[in-house]
């Protein structure tokens, strides 16, 4: 017999309805044999035991089992509810026996937090129930509440809002409105926050994970998907992500932060630990990585485009014209570069856009203080103007846009460059206007899918901001310094834009979102091309 349904063994109450007093049944009170028993159901006592594959208590004197109840003894319906420590209650960790590390059928007791495997007469969470006197647990899966050791289900509903904060639901009324309506809430301790702005813990170098989930959790569609569907038949990677969106947006949240701790597991577990909690990654890495992962995790084929929401969302089309580039030495032992005549093109799909940044100057100005230079969005889009020419190995290329573009586009701002000896940062400052973007210089004209001439605007929704931080026991000449993440995410309800570094959420002018190191941006198509909106 499989773990799974031996668990779901342990869980099946013995069906004795005799009502006893606490005081009865662990003192002089009446109690069952497990051993011996007649058969109940078809199943004796005898083969649930060897179910669980128990094999240690053969040679012992027979068990002694207290009555289990198939339901409160009358008038004590909320015995044991007053117990409920809802302070300690954080569901945001991966569920799995704090004992035997298992996780199939865990049960959270409601007391201390602790997760323990099923509620049967020999599991862990009936033994946690008698040696520390905690009563009250709720199965993780379906988000049932029961009395231990009695082992009856309570439907109270003054237990609704834990299980919403454990698994919190939506109506589509209620997704429609996430982004029309300024929007408050409070926690258990009066703190008020923003559903959808809340810190998320930087377990200990986890904060360029932080910084993509909460850009991506604003991209509408994506969030309202995740938000609606019932995603209980897809892969781990993908129930996990959906229930973490769910608890940012949570508007009746214990606690105004969420942690990724059951995320992150299943992370590093599909990615062979290439992303850690311990170990920071680069956020652009780990964006391609993850969106492809939800892409199949969701059905998406490899070869047919469109085939996922993620492809749907943010892959566009990008033509490529290619020119082959042969290298002669003349008289002067020089090189001289010829092109050949004949141009390739090629129509090639993306998921994000990277823009180049211009080399940084290596001189001080005449105060001696460093230069940090600074380039407009629209200079560095110029790549994909069809116009200019970049050399790439053997081959000189250029790019432009294709309609249709995708509703979302996500820029990556290539500031870091690795050469053989050391890594290099591009401090330059990319400015921009946080709406009215327009990518219509940068696309092929096609008449057919949008007018020539006619804008086509971009508002940006999320900036991912490097800040390179010194350590203060670092030597100051030693140069090292150590990557953070913050993000800035638009409040479309209030108009407003919030700064989150992992636990820290602060409003910040929309003047100086493009004052930090930019390094991914998602932007969003807006639905009335011919309106330009607020600036």
């Amino acid at each position: 017999m499989s773990k799974r349904l031996a668990s779901e063994a342990l869980d099946e109450p013995f069906g004795i309805d005799s009502p006893a007093s606490k005081k009865s049944r662990y003192d002089d009170g009446p109690t069952e044999l497990a051993l011996g028993q007649p058969k109940e159901n078809g199943t004796s006592l005898e083969e649930r035991d060897g179910a669980e594959g128990d094999d240690d208590f053969e040679d012992e004197e027979p068990l002694r089992i207290p009555i289990r109840q198939a339901a409160p003894t009358e008038g004590y319906d909320d015995l044991y509810l007053d117990t409920i420590n809802r302070n300690v209650l954080d569901f945001d960790f991966e569920k799995l026996c704090s004992i035997s590390l298992s996780n199939i059928n865990v049960y959270a007791c409601l007391v201390c937090g602790c997760y323990f495997q099923g509620r049967g007469p020999k599991s862990h969470a009936y033994f946690h129930a008698l040696d520390e006197e905690h009563h009250v647990f709720i199965n993780m899966e379906m988000q049932k509440v029961y009395v231990l050791p009695e082992g009856y289900e309570v439907k109270s509903k003054s237990l609704d809002d834990i299980k919403y904060v454990s698994d919190p639901r939506y109506t589509k009324q209620e997704v429609i409105e996430l982004d029309h309506k300024p929007r408050s809430a409070w926690t258990l301790d009066g703190k008020e926050y923003t559903p959808g702005y809340v810190g998320m813990n930087n377990i200990k170098e986890n904060d360029y994970l932080n910084v993509v989930v909460q850009a991506l959790s604003h991209v509408s569609p994506l969030r309202n998907f995740f938000l609606l569907e019932d995603l209980s038949a897809r892969p781990e990677l993908v129930k996990r992500c959906a229930i973490l969106f769910r608890k940012i947006w949570n508007p009746r949240a214990f606690k105004n932060h969420v942690s990724p701790h059951e995320l992150l597991q299943e992370i590093s577990l599909r990615s062979n630990k290439r992303f850690t909690l311990t170990a920071q990654s680069d956020p652009v890495e780990f964006l391609s990585w993850f969106l492809n992962n939800i892409h199949m995790g969701l059905g998406g084929s490899k070869t047919k485009p469109g085939s996922s929401i993620v492809q749907r969302i943010f892959q566009g089309k990008l033509k490529v014209e290619s020119q082959e580039i042969t290298a002669k030495a003349d008289a002067g032992d020089r090189l001289r570069f010829e092109e050949v005549a004949e141009v390739k093109a090629d129509i090639n799909r993306f998921l994000l856009l990277t823009l180049d940044l211009p080399a940084a100057p290596l001189f001080q100005d005449e105060l001696e203080k460093n230069i940090i230079p600074q380039v407009p969005l629209t200079t560095i889009l110029s790549k994909y103007d069809g116009m200019k020419a970049q050399e790439h190995l053997k081959q000189r290329k250029r790019y432009r846009l294709v309609h249709p573009l995708p509703p979302y586009l996500i820029f990556h701002i290539k500031r870091f460059s690795v050469n053989k000896f050391v890594s290099e940062r591009n401090p330059t400052i990319v400015t921009f206007e946080a709406r009215n973007l327009d990518v219509a210089p940068y696309t092929e004209p096609s008449p057919a899918d949008h007018p020539p001439g006619e804008p086509i605007w971009y508002d940006l929704v999320a900036n991912v901001i490097h800040e390179a931080v010194r350590a203060k026991e670092d030597v100051a000449d030693s140069g090292e310094e150590r990557k953070t993440w913050k993000v800035q995410l638009r409040d479309k309800g209030r108009d407003e834009w919030v700064t989150v570094q992992d636990l820290f959420v602060e409003k910040t002018p929309k003047e100086l979102l493009d004052l930090g190191e930019s390094y991914l941006q998602v932007w969003e198509r807006r639905r009335d091309p011919k309106g330009k909106g607020k600036s």
